[in-house]
């Protein structure tokens, strides 16, 4: 359902279309998918730009700052007891602010600029497999998420190679807390986060100390995802964004539930990490060419 303020953004955004494309606003009315429309207008204004010819981190980087200002709304993913696709461009968190700057960024270089192709790279990436089995296909632990993916060949964990050291965490906050996820009173989705949660913890976790920061900057590259660590107990990451180079310096791209929408952040990436004394540190992904 589109909400006051989306309605004033789809008015304006149809009044583009009418301009811009005479013939199709026979196709548009106020009834019509708003995200399908907001993704068509994204893929046409990266087309025209030439983000397709930047890197791949480059061109997430402004992917992601086409939604600087989207309102920050979490769980949008869970409104459902039933594990389908969700879209929502208007309301982001910082996993699916994350998912779609990829999504875009990696349709947009491989030359796939349907709806069609934005809904099947999105499922290809949020969930396991690629695959929608129920609530547990997702990953909802963003170490896990970073893993599945590099299997994919869509991102490389690189957190080992800038200096991380073990992270020595058991990883259960889910099967822990089961009443905080609806979905989990189904017995059969309970067993199997519990079974991937064993399976997380079987690996070999490591992550970049917050101290330890300042000291990889060189490394970072624009478009690098970043998940913060936390002291929270059983859970991996706490937050995610991404890493965005402006003047020499490192900055953090990110929806932020403290502004309600996706910012850049105003301090560099160790002093926004330093903010949260619960934040430990990071863990840090890099897109791989498409």
């Amino acid at each position: 359902m589109i909400n006051r303020r989306n309605f004033i953004k789809y008015s304006a955004l149809t009044a583009l279309y009418t301009i811009t494309f005479p013939s199709i606003t026979r196709l548009i009315s106020l009834t019509d998918d708003y995200d399908e429309l907001l993704c068509r207008k994204k893929f046409k204004l990266f087309t025209e730009s030439g983000t397709a010819k930047l890197t791949i981190g480059d061109a997430i980087v402004e992917t992601g700052k086409s939604f600087i200002g989207t309102d920050y709304e979490s769980g949008t993913l869970d409104k459902d007891m039933k594990e389908r696709l969700v879209v929502n461009l208007t309301g982001l968190d910082c996993v699916t602010f994350v998912e779609n700057s990829i999504v875009f960024a990696r349709c947009i270089k491989s030359g796939k600029t349907s709806f069609d192709d934005y809904k099947s790279e999105l499922k290809k990436i949020r969930y396991r497999d690629g695959k929608i089995d129920g609530y547990s296909s997702r990953l909802h632990y963003f170490c896990d998420w970073i893993y599945d993916n590099q299997l994919k060949g869509i991102v490389k964990d690189i957190t080992h190679d800038c200096g991380g050291i073990l992270y020595e965490k058991k990883i259960n906050f889910m099967s822990a807390n089961p009443k905080l996820y609806k979905q989990l009173s189904d017995t059969n989705e309970l067993q199997k986060i519990t079974e991937t949660e064993n399976e997380i913890n079987s690996r070999k976790l490591y992550y970049i100390p917050r101290k330890d920061i300042p000291a990889i900057y060189d490394y970072l590259r624009n478009g690098d995802i970043i998940a913060t660590t936390t002291s929270i107990k059983g859970l991996d990451v706490s937050h995610t964004g991404l890493v965005v180079k402006q003047n020499g310096s490192t900055y953090f791209l990110h929806a932020s539930s403290r502004h309600k929408q996706v910012v850049i952040s105003e301090n560099e990436l160790a002093e926004y990490v330093g903010e949260d004394s619960k934040k430990t540190g990071i863990m840090v992904a890099r897109a791989l060419e498409v």
